[in-house]
């Protein structure tokens, strides 16, 4: 019997064993340079013992990046011989704060310049103590680290969060130590140099009783200590969202480059060539895949652009918006107006033109790319200012779209309508389009999260502008489920108001999962429902307009105003070669005079849903562990 017990656990133990190796194992290849070790910590938790009593480290985060300094801080602490335990302030907080030991703090600013929504309760319960008591310990110690950004127009918003946290803390008795609050400025990239400092105070001062040196250090900024607002509601509440991660403008520096270091590798990351100090070129997967003879993207299928010689690019990545559908992830700055250095407008483009080669070039020889395609498109002759940031606040783009326009590439040009006195200034360009992401200020302020107090206003202004233009214009609408689908009638009052030649409306697309924004899959709208959506609202918007193309495969509809109908045939598309003669001749025209017919295939209602029949569909087979085989086409 004991043979049978001994073979019994020899075998338990082969079996686990392993188990255990290739865990270690893969948590040991998986780890990156500069990583923190959570092998051994919860979700909510993480201590480490030591001798010299706790620390507790706490935080509030939306995005991460509290986060990630809170765990830099508790390693720090337990480095030095402390028992460290890092939790959040939702957690944590008032348990914290009724204690004895040393607590630090890391918040970012939200919106309004308040704190997380998952430590509210907790800043509410600050609020009742200090109106009905009983008051903290004076033996309770702390320090906080606030992590902001320097885009509010009011500045007394610019890390707010912090500054309450410590002005509240003191007023209810507790004890500032060591450096008191840190404040860092993403904007001028300070965040890490301020928790070195703010760290290197704690453990000067955490062993201290004279905490005459406690206060309000910036690093990054020329604030005095005295800065520190004493006011709940000393900030204006049009913010944008968390501004853990946001990069903004700062003061003028004309050798100020827009392009930081860590911007800089974000973005090659993502596939970017960047141009000088603030532009970049990025390839759209349309262009390899009617490279490939796979079909074009709703560009070619609307208005007859070429995909494989489309060059997306942006003279300015900077933005006055942070949607919580950007599919670039908010890795780019926010901005107000333009504050830095800025290069020349013929090399931008010379340089975006030799930046779209070179991404071209590694798509020689790939299966299914066509010789003459791809000899086609070492010539751009089409080029979408749009891609990210806002590329009309870049201080020469009527000289950017000249030489665009001189070399005979075509201008589709896309704003947010934040800078309107931008697009009255605005030379004609083949194409302008206003992103209309909600029809109501509220509804603006949610998914579009704009730095501009006065967006709205700003926004209306823009519509204004847009309107009077003599050129093609357009409204590009994003469908998100659950955010801006009830809004129909506010939208058709928007488009009457601006009288846009098109209407663009797309399904929102979903670019997999992101601290930066809460959207899924369940966000996403069925093309039907695009369609559906569509015939609604122009029905709603009046005689003037009805549903003219669809583009199946990129969930998108356009509704057109009929003076492009002609005898019952929509005239999309346009007459490249005679917008560069308009142009060239430098006397004023109007949209009507570069229009083509747009092939049967692109009409609404034709049963190729806006696919070239010149093309091949590509269906790709998804085979996903515990479901079915299913097919998309490219």
């Amino acid at each position: 019997m004991d043979d049978i017990y001994l073979w019994v656990i020899t075998l338990v133990v082969a079996m686990l064993v392993p188990v255990g190796i290739i865990a270690v194992l893969r948590n040991r290849l998986s780890k990156k340079e500069g990583d923190i070790d959570t092998r051994s910590y919860s979700l909510k938790t993480r201590k480490v013992v030591g001798n010299k009593g706790t620390v507790r480290v706490l935080y509030a985060t939306v995005k991460g990046s509290s986060k990630k300094y809170a765990a830099k801080a508790t390693e720090i602490m337990a480095a030095e011989g402390y028992d460290a335990i890092m939790e959040t302030i939702r957690d944590a907080g008032r348990e914290a704060c009724l204690g004895t030991d040393p607590v630090l703090f890391v918040v970012p600013t939200y919106e309004g310049g308040r704190l997380p929504a998952s430590a509210s309760n907790f800043h509410v319960w600050l609020q009742g103590l200090i109106k009905d008591g009983p008051k903290l310990k004076p033996s309770l110690r702390f320090t906080v680290l606030g992590l902001g950004h320097s885009a509010y127009n009011d500045s007394s918003c610019y890390n707010k969060a912090a500054r309450e946290l410590n002005r509240m803390l003191k007023r209810l008795g507790a004890t500032p130590f060591g450096p008191g609050v840190v404040q860092g400025d993403e904007a001028q990239d300070t965040q890490d140099a301020a928790f070195s400092e703010w760290i290197e105070g704690v453990k000067a001062g955490i062993e201290k009783t004279d905490n005459s040196s406690a206060g309000i250090y910036e690093v990054g900024h020329e604030e005095e200590e005295g800065s520190d607002n004493e006011s709940v509601g000393g900030c204006s509440d049009d913010s944008v969202g968390d501004m853990e991660d946001i990069v903004s403008s700062k003061p003028f520096d004309p050798n100020a480059e827009m392009i930081t270091p860590k911007l800089r590798k974000a973005l090659t990351k993502q596939g970017y060539k960047l141009l000088g100090s603030h532009s970049g070129v990025k390839l759209c997967r349309w262009t390899q895949a009617q490279l490939r003879g796979r079909g074009g993207c709703y560009k070619h299928t609307f208005y007859g652009i070429t995909s494989y010689q489309c060059m997306e690019m942006t003279p300015s990545l900077a933005c006055a918006n942070k949607c919580v559908f950007c599919w670039r992830h908010h890795t780019n700055p926010v901005a107000t107006e333009w504050k830095w250095k800025h290069d020349d407008p013929d090399w931008l483009v010379e340089q975006a033109v030799e930046g779209q080669k070179a991404l071209i070039k590694p798509l020689k020889g790939v299966p299914g790319v066509q010789k003459e395609r791809y000899e086609d498109a070492m010539n751009p002759s089409h080029c979408a200012l749009s891609l990210v940031g806002e590329p009309i606040i870049y201080p020469e783009i009527n000289t950017l779209v000249d030489k665009l326009h001189e070399r005979k590439i075509s201008s589709f040009m896309v704003t947010n309508a934040q800078f309107p006195e931008k697009i009255e200034e605005l030379k004609p360009v083949t194409q302008m389009y206003i992103s209309v992401d909600a029809a109501t200020e509220d509804s603006m302020k949610a998914i579009d999260r704009p730095v501009f107090s006065d967006f709205w206003r700003r926004f209306l202004a823009g519509v204004d502008a847009m309107r009077n233009k003599g050129q093609r214009t357009v409204f590009r609408l994003t469908l998100v489920k659950k955010w801006n689908v009830s809004e129909l009638e506010n939208y058709a009052q928007l488009i009457q108001r601006g009288q846009p030649n098109f209407v663009e409306v797309k399904g929102v697309t979903w670019c997999g999962e992101s601290t930066a924004s809460n959207l899924s899959m369940k966000n996403v709208p069925f093309h039907k429902e695009v369609v559906d959506f569509c015939q609604e609202l122009a029905q709603a918007i009046g005689p003037d307009y009805a549903v003219a193309c669809e583009h199946e495969h990129s969930c998108c509809v356009l509704i057109a105003h009929k003076k492009f109908c002609r005898d019952g045939i929509w005239h999309t598309w346009i007459d490249f070669p005679k917008f560069h003669e308009l142009i060239a001749a430098d006397k004023p025209f109007s949209s009507e005079d570069y229009l083509c017919r747009t092939p049967d295939w692109g009409q609404f209602g034709n049963s190729a849903r806006g696919f070239d029949p010149e093309e091949t569909r590509y269906v790709k087979v998804r085979n996903h562990p515990g479901k079915e085989p299913s097919t998309t086409t490219e």
